[in-house]
């Protein structure tokens, strides 16, 4: 089990509440980040659709090959600690700050959180995707790839990922919320992006219920 499978509960106990943040703050975070991001999950749909909806968090993606850049933006505003499957550590700002995520990482570390000190609740939790600035990766399939350019819009100074990828995300779980979710997308999705994610599905989740529905 990892901290991300504790309940809301159990994770407040052992390590403290999390603050409540906004697509608004993700931007505001990021101002003059030379680094790639954009906000997923729930918020990306809502963004999309302009369908209000509940947020548990506020998802949150940078690349994991700029993560030297991700730290020097943070440093001296935030402590970075590195969480996974299997620990959540701290990245101290001197431990090989300009390292590769692959020299400074565990493997099963996908995900940086912050907050500004031990007394002061976690801010940000940053999920590292593979691909590059030009391109975008679906981590659970690599083969899967998009133009960054593509893959990532923008709103009002916020970057959000394409529709069709979210619910590519969301397919594997299935739950109530992602199956409305994408019942407020689908009328909303053109030919290309419709044949987009029948494509992905089908190459992922063969048989998926969503697959006739596109």
């Amino acid at each position: 089990m990892s901290v991300n499978d504790l309940s809301n509960d159990e994770f407040e106990r052992l390590y403290g509440p999390w603050a409540t943040h906004t697509p608004v703050d993700v931007a505001a975070l990021f101002n003059g980040y030379p680094g790639t991001w954009w906000v997923a999950g729930g918020w990306a749909i809502e963004a999309f659709t302009g369908v209000e909806r509940d947020h548990e968090d506020t998802d949150t993606c940078v690349l994991r090959s700029e993560l030297a850049a991700l730290r020097k933006h943070l440093a001296g505003r935030f402590d970075v600690w590195a969480a996974g499957t299997t620990a959540l550590r701290p990245l101290l700002p001197d431990d090989d700050p300009d390292g590769a995520a692959d020299d400074v990482l565990w493997e099963t570390e996908g995900q940086v959180w912050t907050r500004r000190s031990a007394q002061d609740p976690w801010e940000y939790d940053l999920l590292l995707n593979p691909g590059t600035a030009d391109e975008w990766v679906y981590r659970r399939d690599e083969s899967i790839r998009m133009p960054m350019s593509e893959a990532v819009w923008e709103r009002d100074g916020i970057r959000y990922l394409q529709p069709e990828i979210q619910l590519l995300y969301k397919a594997p779980g299935l739950r109530t919320k992602d199956q409305l979710d994408f019942d407020n997308t689908l009328p909303l999705l053109d030919g290309h992006r419709r044949r987009w994610l029948r494509s992905a599905l089908e190459q992922n989740l063969p048989g998926h219920p969503w697959i006739s529905a596109l």
